[in-house]
């Protein structure tokens, strides 16, 4: 994989953060899509959240738009998608400019010139257009029966918050992965994710969890609940959208700052507070961050 781009702190060190429990939904147009999602990012924006983070898949609701005969079959709807791809992007970019906030509005299954489908999760600004970030562990379904590849390089992206970085869903299960975004600076990881079993929820959030614990950092979770028999690819829904942090002084000794109500379609809000990472990685209980390098002692290949 390509190396991580270490980027600069901003100054600002607490901020509000906003993750979505976000129902899966069908719509009758474009403007009924664009009506409900600016109704979200209002929402939030009205809370004071700044950084918004939507789930995994999110754009699949934009197969409901498609032809039945299209939207109900996984490797149809793929190359049909993509004619909404440019609104999609220039319709959250437009918000996030009108915010002056960071919105990933979940990912977009992104045909790229290699012919190859990418699960893609865009990252939004004031200034518009950030970057993105694609999935780089796929599941079992993504390959076998949806023929989505994975990616080949980890991101960081430079904001007005600091430093943030994607884990998209099963990513978050892989320690070494979000390391190099940890290590390259990244205090705040974004997890949008997509589950249709409690044990699926259930392995993200304890990953996200691990990620949090072992880096002292903050990690945002989102996911989509509710049913979609429209939608071979999102048809069932379970999860609860949290804000995980380091399990240490200051902090609350679940690791889990807040969690939503399972299922239940809301946002969860949240606080990012830098400072006391960083405090927390130089006077802490234990320290993780710094002790992570320890391990290769013990590791039988070297």
């Amino acid at each position: 994989m390509d190396e991580v781009t270490v980027m600069d702190i901003s100054k600002q060190t607490s901020f509000k953060v906003a993750a979505a429990q976000y129902p899966v939904s069908a719509w009758r147009s474009w403007d009924e899509y664009k009506d409900n999602a600016e109704l979200w990012c209002q929402k939030a924006v009205d809370e004071g959240a700044q950084i918004l983070l939507f789930p995994e898949y999110a754009a699949m609701e934009l197969s409901s738009l498609l032809d039945p005969l299209i939207s109900s079959d996984l490797h149809k709807q793929l190359p049909a998608l993509q004619q909404f791809l440019s609104q999609f992007t220039a319709l959250f970019e437009k918000l996030a400019i009108m915010h002056q906030v960071l919105i990933q509005p979940g990912t977009f299954p992104v045909l790229n010139g290699a012919g190859e489908y990418r699960n893609r999760a865009f990252l939004f600004g004031p200034e518009g257009l950030i970057g993105y970030q694609d999935k780089l562990q796929m599941t079992r379904f993504e390959l076998e029966s949806w023929n989505i590849s994975a990616g080949a390089k980890i991101n960081t992206f430079t904001t007005h918050l600091g430093v943030v970085a994607i884990a998209i869903c099963y990513d978050s299960e892989f320690p070494l992965l979000v390391r190099q975004q940890v290590e390259a600076g990244a205090e705040v990881i974004l997890v949008p994710s997509c589950t249709d079993t409690l044990a699926g929820f259930h392995r993200v959030k304890v990953g996200s969890q691990a990620r949090a614990l072992e880096n002292q950092i903050y990690v945002v979770q989102s996911c989509t609940v509710g049913d979609a028999p429209w939608s071979p690819a999102l048809d069932i829904n379970i999860g609860a959208a949290a804000i995980y942090e380091p399990i240490d002084i200051g902090f609350k000794p679940t690791g889990i700052q807040v969690i939503g109500n399972l299922n239940v379609p809301q946002w969860v809000f949240g606080t990012c507070d830098l400072t006391k990472i960083r405090q927390v990685r130089q006077s802490g209980q234990v320290l993780n961050h710094r002790d992570w390098s320890k391990q290769v002692r013990f590791n039988p290949s070297r």
